[in-house]
């Protein structure tokens, strides 16, 4: 009979702590629920205001990346329009060449190739300000991304794959190739 009342008593203990556990739990998920709700009652606006500043950010670096495109793509498109009216300058330039080389040496004092050679000199600078540069070929190593190679020679004077000659002059518009230089390309 002691034993079943030292069990009924260690039941008795260990009913009373699971009850006072079960207690505790039951407090604090109150404590958690009313804390939680406490915050909902606030929540609703500070989320709301979250919310609306976290879109109003994401809008702003979305506008902000749209403007940068949109100025790299204007960018991109008067280049692309200024090369085309460039190209179409060029000729004009290799004429004026031309022209200029053909002049004898007795006729070069003359008003008018000095007027010719004026405006030669006018039109070069003008390139050269809107970013059109020469590309000087000769006595460098052939590159298929500036040069357009339309003869081969044999020459020992020359080292292996060397512009030996420019047959037409290439320009670079600002970091690209307008015109390949046509060259003639030794050994």
């Amino acid at each position: 009979m002691e034993k079943k009342m030292n069990d009924e008593a260690m039941e008795q203990e260990i009913v009373e702590e699971v009850t006072e556990e079960k207690k505790a739990q039951t407090e604090e998920e109150v404590t958690e629920d009313t804390s939680e709700h406490s915050e909902d009652k606030q929540d609703p606006k500070d989320k709301k205001i979250e919310e609306l500043n976290d879109r109003y950010q994401r809008l702003m670096a979305e506008f902000e990346n749209a403007r940068k495109r949109m100025a790299k793509e204007s960018m991109q498109k008067y280049d692309m329009g200024a090369k085309d009216v460039l190209e179409k300058l060029l000729p004009v330039v290799d004429n004026f060449e031309r022209g200029l080389a053909a002049v004898k040496d007795e006729e070069k004092g003359s008003p008018f190739v000095q007027g010719v050679e004026a405006i030669y000199k006018q039109l070069m600078t003008t390139l050269e300000g809107l970013g059109v540069a020469p590309m000087n070929a000769e006595g460098k190593e052939f590159n298929p991304d500036l040069h357009n190679a339309v003869m081969h020679i044999e020459d020992e004077s020359f080292e292996e794959n060397v512009v030996a000659e420019e047959l037409q002059k290439g320009y670079m518009y600002k970091d690209s190739v307008l015109r390949h230089s046509m060259v003639k390309v030794a050994n």
